[in-house]
């Protein structure tokens, strides 16, 4: 499930995401570190809860983020072609506020660490470093990077995690 649709990566590891990217009825692009324009964001508006699809420049869906709503605990999905892909919430033992836990369907985890809510953190597999979240390298305000450090991960699956993270510490803290 690391691995990208089709097996390859697109070529820029570095992508730029606007923060608000949960804005209900928006859609607007996800661009490499060169400005080229790699995913579009659909915000579906007038859904019950929040959704949204990350797609290729074809317009085929990737992705969907949908924030489950009957759950003890907040938590998001990501879904690939109608089926689960995915489940991200915090992690229930962690004495890190910010600490998420990522379940894909296959039984893999992913941990995810850091200052979630100043965009400062990291996906991991095992330990392995998968992408690193960050505005240090940035100018562009209300914007961080997503930086895909392994080759043969999935960019568009890797996104979509730091996006629910970010979006369940929002919550978290009462900024809904």
């Amino acid at each position: 499930m690391l691995h990208s649709p089709g097996g390859r990566p697109p070529a820029p590891s570095k992508y730029l995401v606007r923060d608000r990217i949960l804005g209900i009825g928006d859609d607007y692009w996800i661009e490499d570190d060169h400005g080229r324009h790699v995913f579009l964001v659909d915000g579906k508006a007038l859904r019950l809860r929040e959704t949204f699809e990350l797609k290729d420049l074809q317009g085929r869906v990737l992705v969907t983020i949908r924030k489950k709503v009957l759950a003890l605990r907040d938590t998001m999905t990501i879904e690939r072609d109608d089926r689960p892909l995915a489940t991200i919430r915090r992690k229930r033992l962690s004495l890190l506020r910010n600490h998420y836990r990522v379940e894909l369907v296959d039984g893999t985890e992913l941990d995810v660490s850091g200052k979630i809510l100043d965009r400062e953190f990291a996906v991991e597999y095992e330990g392995e470093l998968l992408a690193a979240i960050s505005r240090r390298w940035l100018t562009v305000r209300d914007t961080y990077g997503v930086d895909v450090v392994r080759e043969d991960a999935d960019p568009a699956l890797l996104i979509a995690v730091a996006v629910c993270v970010i979006r369940l510490a929002e919550r978290e803290r009462g900024e809904d």
